[in-house]
């Protein structure tokens, strides 16, 4: 089966050849002196700062559910035991500090920093000699492994000496105390996020302990190598007739998209590089959505689209391509990070971030309470509000736009910077011997191709820049009046003696494309932006007594279901080799509500016609009619507007014939 989502991630064939930049070790600060390869070395929580539209959509995330959330919610409130009470006291505490602590210091935002503080206190308080942290109410590991997510990203922030003594203590339990992975709890199918930290710790403190909790993580916990390699769902489990297991679970996925990539940086081994890619393909061929996600609403659900994905899955996955462009250098995996962030994560939440859904379908013409062809989940999973179907994603959802402002840059092995994705931002930091640098980034992308590098440095220094050109699109370099191509795909590395004011214009094109999707359908593309029928949107807000629905009146917060206000059973008329007379593109000014429908970016203006066969099923939009469809009517003009801006939306279209 041919792969049916080539715009999201490239075919397997393709990247093998694609020449990665030089794999290098990083060696720990002192210990063992043991390597763990990466091609890039991570940047701190605070060397990175968010700028123009980005921090705009912080400050809403901040304004919005992220930063009042434990003001309401009961799971995080007064009585939490991640606070001492007698409250909740698994995962949605530390899921909802995985995202606050990086936004509170990215933003500098003294009330969030306040919020932070009796969170962080009690955690840092709360270890045992044993070393085992957190609520003594908790015996599973599963809600550690976020938390220690949460303490070196503290310490990165602030220094603080007393989270790096809490995770020695639980490095030094995991060493001491036998395996407790099994495959069938979260645990055990999770174990690799403890890696994450277990490694950042080592390169900390170079302590031989890390890599051994590491090592036997990964030899005592689902084998997800194997899994990626010989990948058993070719269909979804409705289709397939198995049962949801933790193996068809979309957040176990998405987090273990990066678990072979990190056994890679321990040992080496071509086998678990190979699984990742292997992995990734599989996903995109049988189960790929538009935005870089895998249809899995809840459980692994095929590609149709009309079939839902976990907010949880996308913020995950967000994270583990995070990780794997810093292991393999491949710049396949950024382009892959940018679908889902700026698609993905904004479609599935309210502009103001005061709702989100659980489960967002690339066609979505119809949000309400009811019945839809989900592979487990109830009839709130695709509302707008505070904690549709589950509360998972109520406490998780934030980690995805702070994680990825620090992700924005990378240091080099060659004492360098490299461009991972790309937004307004300042990165701050030291290159080659010692230097303090600053590089302001200047850009309206994804809106925009333009993005404008500026360096300051107290004086001249020689490094390597290395900026990425996403595998969608060539662009252009212009360094001191002289420019040059730059291939897609690949990091081009800028190599001199940088003096302070000097400037890198990077330009992208920018131009049209089509993605051929399900039953043929297509999806249009102006750079990493997915672009979706714009459907009036007719909000009602859903009664606190309506089944499964939560409200709290003392907020600007509500439930919403969303009928559609005009139609939106159409056909795109195209002509796939002169896309730009097929379309024509409309920008404007980004707005401080970015991902607002009344004022999107960029428009595109295009011609369809309305197909009278295809009508809502199921509470969905049916079944997508194969291409060419049959339409009646006169040819109308349709706009399209980015897929982050919509709440309502068709994204894989039919064609359909002018007359």
């Amino acid at each position: 089966m041919k792969a049916i989502c080539k715009g999201a991630f490239f075919p397997l064939a393709f990247i093998l050849l694609v020449p990665l930049m030089v794999q290098a070790a990083e060696k720990p600060s002192a210990g063992s002196g043991a390597e763990v390869r990466s091609a890039f070395r991570p940047l701190p929580l605070g060397a990175i700062k968010p700028k123009g539209w980005l921090r705009d959509q912080l400050t809403i995330q901040a304004n919005g559910l992220t930063g009042h959330l434990e003001e309401f919610w009961p799971d995080l409130g007064p009585d939490t035991a991640w606070k001492g009470g007698s409250g909740e006291g698994w995962e949605r505490g530390p899921y909802y500090l995985d995202g606050l602590v990086p936004l509170a210091y990215l933003l500098d935002d003294p009330r969030l920093i306040q919020k932070l503080k009796p969170w962080i206190e009690w955690m840092l308080s709360s270890g045992q000699p044993n070393g085992w942290f957190g609520p003594s109410k908790n015996k599973d590991r599963w809600p550690l492994a976020v938390a220690m997510k949460v303490l070196t990203q503290y310490y990165e922030a602030t220094g603080d000496g007393r989270a790096l003594a809490v995770l020695k203590g639980y490095i030094k339990y995991l060493a001491g105390n036998p395996p407790d992975w099994p495959d069938k709890e979260w645990r055990g199918v999770r174990a690799g996020e403890n890696v994450v930290s277990a490694l950042w710790y080592y390169r900390k403190t170079g302590d031989p302990d890390a890599l051994k909790v590491a090592e036997s993580i990964f030899s005592n916990s689902f084998d997800w190598a194997a899994y990626f390699a010989r990948f058993p769902y070719p269909r979804g489990i409705i289709e397939m007739g198995v049962k949801p297991s933790h193996p068809s679970h979309v957040v176990n996925i998405a987090m273990a998209m990066k678990y072979p990539g990190l056994r890679y940086a321990l040992t080496g081994d071509e086998h678990f590089k190979q699984a990742v890619y292997e992995g990734l393909q599989s996903l995109d061929t049988y189960h790929g959505q538009v935005g870089g996600r895998f249809g899995a609403d809840e459980h692994l659900s095929g590609p149709k689209p009309t079939q839902g994905t976990e907010l949880c899955g996308v913020v995950e996955e967000m994270f583990s391509m995070e990780n794997l462009t810093e292991i393999f250098g491949d710049p396949a995996f950024a382009d892959r990070l940018e679908s889902l962030a700026y698609n993905s994560k904004p479609g599935t939440c309210t502009p103001d971030y005061w709702g989100h859904q659980y489960d967002q379908q690339a066609n979505q013409v119809l949000v309400s309470v009811a019945k839809r062809h989900w592979s487990t989940n109830g009839d709130t999973s695709n509302i707008y509000g505070v904690e549709p179907n589950y509360g998972c994603c109520t406490s998780n959802m934030h980690q995805g736009w702070p994680k990825l402002v620090t992700h924005l840059w990378t240091a080099t092995q060659d004492d360098g910077l490299a461009t991972i994705a790309y937004g307004p931002c300042e990165v701050k930091t030291k290159v080659a011997a010692g230097t303090e640098v600053t590089i302001t980034e200047e850009t309206d992308y994804p809106f925009d191709g333009k993005i404008i590098f500026t360096v300051h440095t107290p004086r001249s220094v020689s490094f390597p820049l290395y900026l990425r050109i996403p595998g969608w699109e060539g662009g252009s370099i212009t360094v001191d009046g002289k420019t040059v191509e730059a291939p897609s795909g690949k990091f081009h590395k800028l190599s001199r003696i940088w003096k302070s004011g000097d400037r890198v214009v990077v330009n992208l094109p920018m131009r049209l494309r089509i993605e051929t999707r399900y039953n043929g359908a297509i999806s249009v593309l102006r750079g990493p932006l997915y672009f979706s029928l714009k459907i009036g949107e007719l909000y009602r807000q859903i009664p606190q007594s309506e089944k499964g629905t939560f409200r709290f009146s003392q907020y600007p917060h509500a439930d919403w279901e969303i009928q559609p206000g005009t139609p939106w059973n159409y056909g795109l008329i195209v002509d796939r080799d002169a896309l730009e007379k097929s379309i024509q593109v409309k920008t404007r000014q980004v707005s401080s509500i970015p991902f607002a429908q009344s004022t999107a970016a960029v428009v595109l203006r295009v011609k369809g016609r309305v197909i009278p066969s295809w009508t809502m099923v199921d509470n969905s939009a049916g079944e997508t009619p194969t291409s060419p469809a049959a339409a009646t009517g006169p040819v109308i003009d349709l706009e399209l507007i980015p897929y982050g801006c919509t709440r309502l939306r068709i994204t894989e279209f039919p064609t359909v014939n002018p007359k």
